[in-house]
């Protein structure tokens, strides 16, 4: 089977300073996969590489096949990137700024009609979205921009922080929106700093670190490897080594 996403010896340098060196992961096709680790540990980097904004200084990465530097614009046709301060237009409704990306993404007045259907229906927010964006609360904000994210049904979606600052209910929904759509065939790849949440999220996770990884597996066959109850455990072990 193709795989989602190879990213292989991908290394990235701003100037002198070295922010990925020489990582290697793949994703599978309905797998999602998650880089976890501090701020600044290279995450927001390589999900940016991927996604076809910041070019690689050596290495590769190819999304079902396509290389991110050479076929960007294909991959942008099969993909979908939120990173972690995207904002919506909030004199707009819900259903409205979904109205607006529909058109965005097809020509076709019956795509776009299943697309918003589709955004409708992951957003939860039912009569809500016929209010402004500006009266919704972060986490309301959150799930309207991930259902924009995953309504064209992208072949790999790339998140960033996907519930950075939100309550635990709002948490919770953002998690099974992106659980029922990996079920529905589509990758994920993920960062975060939240190890503990993630653990529950993902199939398997990078522990990355001033860019580097250092270990990759599932969650529980982490834990088992080092010992340790938790990934935020394992990932302090990892790092010590």
């Amino acid at each position: 089977m193709e795989q989602a996403l190879v990213v292989e010896n991908l290394r990235k340098c701003y100037g002198k300073f070295e922010a990925l060196h020489g990582i290697t992961f793949d994703v599978a096709p309905g797998e999602i996969f998650a880089l976890i680790g501090p701020n600044g540990a290279g995450k927001t980097t390589t999900l940016r590489i991927v996604a076809t904004i910041l070019q690689p200084t050596s290495g590769t990465a190819a999304v079902y096949g396509f290389n991110v530097q050479k076929d960007a614009a294909r991959i942008r046709e099969i993909i979908s990137y939120l990173p972690e301060e995207a904002g919506a237009y909030k004199n707009l409704t819900g259903r409205q700024y979904l109205k607006f990306m529909a058109e965005l993404f097809a020509p076709d007045m019956q795509v776009q009609r299943e697309y918003i259907e589709r955004a409708s229906q992951i957003t939860g927010l039912g009569e809500r979205l016929s209010d402004k964006i500006g009266t919704y609360s972060k986490g309301m904000t959150r799930k309207l921009l991930l259902s924009r994210a995953v309504m064209t049904k992208p072949r790999l979606a790339i998140i960033d922080e996907p519930t950075s600052g939100l309550d635990v209910v709002a948490a919770i929904d953002i998690r099974d929106s992106i659980r029922r759509a990996a079920s529905e065939g589509m990758a994920v790849l993920l960062s975060s700093h939240n190890m503990l949440e993630i653990e529950y999220l993902s199939d398997r996770v990078a522990v990355i670190d001033n860019g580097t990884i250092h270990d990759i597996g599932t969650p529980q066959g982490l834990k088992e490897k080092y010992g340790k109850s938790n990934l935020e455990e394992v990932f302090v072990e990892v790092v010590r080594r």
